[in-house]
């Protein structure tokens, strides 16, 4: 006999526990979700073919969002497009959303794993701006505000990000040369910088030793956004605590938020309103 293949049915990713009530919201907000990630309103027959529900069903589950203006019918075929509820629930989402609480969550851990104090930071003009801080529970520990900016020719979040501009970008972004030292081992010119952004992109991770303050270190590696660097992470402490081991076991530590901080969905649009309101590179 002939195998038929079955046709996917939106009640596929229904949540195991909906039962008749909670099936039809499921299926409700399904096709919000489907008409969100259309270009075109979508038609009776379009939903018909995506979900493998009866039409029938559609009808009502359509009828129920039209009144309650989540959605709109557009025509007779017919076909429909997102209400205005919608962006009222979206703006309602976007204004609670706060990427210094929302980092809080990953920043922590990382703190009270490595004992250093873990900073996220993003590039703002020419400066490094700090956007959330947390600080580990000890008495010798690196110590900055959110919100405090700082170089980033000569700190390990800085030359993370960088170390992801295009030459154009990097020659607009960083002072003339010769660059302010702040201690013996502060880079000070365009060559020697460019050299150590070239070895940042190699190994995946940026290195302060020394630079910013005597006696301090810091580690910073990209936090990406659909291959873009979007912020960085980093730990800062006691230079004398940041040996070559140690260094790669934080390191590890900070990889492991990197790659964890994208795939939360508010994390990622937390993330992208703050860029919208930061000077370009250069600027």
């Amino acid at each position: 006999m002939a195998r038929t293949t079955r046709q996917a049915s939106v009640d596929d990713s229904k949540p195991a526990s909906a039962n008749y009530h909670a099936n039809a919201l499921a299926r409700g907000l399904a096709l919000l979700e489907m008409l969100a990630a259309a270009s075109e309103p979508l038609t009776l027959i379009d939903f018909s073919e995506s979900t493998a529900l009866p039409k029938s069903t559609l009808v009502r589950l359509l009828a129920v969002l039209s009144e309650m203006e989540y959605v709109v019918r557009i025509d007779e075929r017919p076909s429909y497009r997102l209400g205005h509820k919608v962006h009222r629930l979206a703006s309602s989402y976007v204004s609670t959303l706060d990427l210094t609480v929302v980092a809080q969550a990953y920043l922590k851990p990382v703190a009270e794993r490595t004992g250093q104090t873990a900073n996220l930071g993003v590039l703002d003009g020419d400066q490094v701006l700090h956007i959330c801080v947390a600080e580990p529970d000890r008495p010798l520990r690196f110590t900055t505000a959110v919100g405090s900016r700082d170089h980033t020719y000569c700190t390990g979040l800085g030359k993370v990000l960088l170390s992801d501009l295009s030459e154009e970008q990097l020659a607009r972004t960083v002072p003339a040369e010769p660059f302010e030292p702040f201690t013996e081992h502060t880079i000070t010119s365009g060559a020697d910088l460019r050299r150590d952004l070239r070895k940042t992109a190699r190994r995946g991770y940026a290195l302060d030793d020394n630079e910013r303050s005597n006696g301090l270190r810091c580690v910073a590696v990209p936090v990406r956004v659909g291959g873009e660097c979007l912020a960085a992470v980093s730990v800062s402490g006691p230079a004398g605590e940041f040996t070559p081991a140690k260094q790669h076991e934080y390191v590890s530590v900070l990889d492991d938020v990197a790659k964890a901080m994208p795939a939360d969905p508010d994390f990622t649009t937390a993330l992208r309103i703050v860029h919208r309101s930061l000077r370009p590179a250069g600027a």
